[in-house]
Order: structure tokens, then C-alpha cells, then sequence
């Protein structure tokens, strides 16, 4: 009988995960590199995205791999991490070839968190490059403060005084020989939900009356509010799916699809106007497998990450944590 185990998402050959952040900037970002090439997917549910090389992910596209992702803060000025991740794949030798050049394939997403820290400070070309060179050198999964969740906020239909703190989140699981996993970061502008209990666990927290307030209900206090507003500006949740099961790029699209209802299970509201929430998929196309367990699997690890990021992060920049309520 097969069962399902827990392991590191580090424990999927072919990957390597790599992190880099400013701490008293409060933003940072987070790499994935694959050097022999990924086959990969996108969804992009949220109505206030900012990727790069989304559309060479559709499957009427030429290129069929990646080699490298970004999860970075920063709002749009986050992107430019992907130029410090093309340069360090290409002193590696890793690209499409062209003939003339091997082009490193690198995608990615950002998240707002020009709040809470310094917002003239973002993830920038170094911060890419450095980030690779940790993932070199990094052995285990680590979650919380760190990488793109260094200045990741949850909780702001109510503004900044009312947010609390969210983070990046990794899980993953083995049976037989099929790996999957996901990393996130969680920076929702509703409520985070334990799925097993229906309950708030983080989000909009009056601080006085030591109460979370929930999101969908102060939103819909507010239904007859006559001013456009952009919502605290940006939020978003951005992750990815790593796995070795043999997917198309067709496939590797419907996953990062399914992936999102680990959205739905553990934020409320999601997909909203104001996040940009985005998911991705990468597989090194290994392991054959019944692709509804794919599917199945991708949705728990993705929700089991979302809640990882946010049961381990630290109150930090003036915001309270999980843990502190």
C-alpha cells in the first residue's frame, strides 16, 4: 500500500529553492531555478497582476521551458529580479538556444509591500542574482519572514492599522515515486481560513477589542460606499506548484488552474480586484501519474503552504502575527 508521506520541498530533485530580502527595508524575493528546464503553467485570477513572461507560458507558444521563477515584493519594480536571475543562468551556461546565445527563460510575479517597510527600497537586479546563489547553499524549506514574504501583509480591507502579518509558506508530499509541493507568498487582502474548521486564524484584527473582524463582513458594511478606492493600494498572493509527474505544457496550465482553489480554501475573499493572485506550475517530467491526483494534491499542498506562511510568521514592522493572538 502506498502512503502519502511529508517531505521537504526540497526533496524534489531538480529544483532549487533560494531566498533574499532586506529586513529593515521589509521586502525581499524568492527564486526557483530549474537548469535542465521545467515544463510550466500559469493562472492569473487576481485583477491587479504584474508578471513577466506569462504569455510564453500559454501552450500555442513556442518555448517549452523554464528555468527559472520569481516570487518578489516590490509591486511592479519587483520584476526587475528576473534580470538578476537571467545573468546568473547565463554565466551557468542555461538557456534556449538561439545559436547565437543561450536565453535564460525566467517568469514570475510580485506582490504590493511597499507598505510596511521603506518603499523607495525594492527587490532589484542584485537581489535576483543573490538569491540564486542561495539557493546554491540552501538545504532546507523555510517559511515565514523570509524571501518574498519578508514584508507580506494580510487583512487590509480596513487599512494598514487593521492589517496583520503574512509571510511565505512551503509544503510537499511523496507517494511512490511522484513528488509535488508549492511555495507562497501570502500577502491576501482577505482573511486567512483554516479549512478544517472554517475558522479566521489571521486577517483584518481589531487590536482594542483583541478580535479579528473578518474581512467579508466589513466589506459588506461598506456595500453602498460611493468612492472608488484601490484598496490600500495592492496586496497579492503569488506561488508556485514543483513537481516531477509528466505534464504537458497544456497540462502544467490546468494545474496551476486547479492549484487556485487552495486560494479559495484558505482566503476570504480571494481573487479579488485588488490582488493580483497568480499561480504557477513547474515540472521536471519524470513520473507518470493519474492526473487528477496531480490536481487533488496540488490544491492540499498549496493550501497547506498558505498556512504554513502564516502560522510561522513573526510580528515584525509594527504588525501582529498568528501567533501573537
Amino acid at each position: 500500500m502506498l502512503l502519502l508521506k511529508v517531505i521537504s520541498v526540497q526533496d524534489i530533485n531538480g529544483f532549487k529553492i533560494g531566498h533574499s530580502q532586506d529586513e529593515e527595508a521589509a521586502t525581499g524575493c524568492t527564486v526557483v531555478i530549474c537548469e535542465k528546464g521545467a515544463i510550466a503553467g500559469v493562472d492569473v485570477r487576481g485583477g491587479s497582476p504584474g508578471t513577466r513572461e506569462t504569455d510564453l507560458l500559454d501552450p500555442r507558444n513556442l518555448v517549452e521551458h523554464v528555468h527559472g521563477l520569481f516570487l518578489s515584493g516590490g509591486s511592479a519594480y519587483g520584476l526587475n529580479v528576473g534580470g538578476g536571475m537571467m545573468e546568473f543562468l547565463e554565466q551557468k551556461g542555461v538557456g534556449f538556444d538561439v545559436q547565437v546565445a543561450k536565453v535564460p527563460i525566467v517568469a514570475g510575479a510580485i506582490l504590493f509591500d511597499l507598505f510596511p517597510g521603506d518603499p523607495t527600497v525594492r527587490p532589484n537586479h542584485q537581489m535576483g542574482y543573490d538569491a540564486c546563489l542561495n539557493a546554491l547553499e540552501q538545504k532546507e524549506d523555510k517559511n515565514g519572514n523570509i524571501g518574498a514574504g519578508t514584508g507580506a501583509t494580510i487583512g487590509k480591507c480596513l487599512g494598514p492599522e487593521f492589517a496583520m502579518k503574512g509571510g511565505l509558506g512551503t509544503y510537499a508530499v511523496q507517494i511512490g515515486e511522484f513528488k509535488i509541493g508549492a511555495v507562497v507568498a501570502v500577502n491576501c487582502f482577505g482573511d486567512v481560513i483554516d479549512p478544517s474548521n472554517g475558522q479566521i486564524i489571521a486577517g483584518v484584527y481589531d487590536r482594542q477589542a483583541q478580535a479579528l473582524l473578518g474581512s467579508e463582513k466589513q466589506l459588506l458594511k461598506q456595500y453602498n460606499q460611493k468612492e472608488k478606492t484601490n484598496r490600500f493600494q495592492g496586496n497579492t498572493t503569488i506561488g508556485t506548484i514543483l513537481t516531477n509527474a509528466s505534464l504537458t505544457k497544456a497540462q502544467a496550465n490546468k494545474i496551476a488552474s486547479i492549484a487556485h482553489d487552495g486560494y479559495a480554501r484558505t482566503m476570504r475573499p480571494s481573487h479579488t480586484l485588488v490582488d493580483g493572485d497568480t499561480v504557477f506550475t513547474m515540472s521536471t517530467n519524470e513520473v507518470d501519474i493519474e492526473l487528477n491526483v496531480v490536481g487533488q494534491l496540488a490544491v492540499t499542498v498549496m493550501e497547506k503552504a498558505v498556512l504554513a506562511a502564516i502560522k510561522q510568521a513573526k510580528s515584525s514592522y509594527g504588525l501582529l502575527a498568528y501567533q501573537d493572538i
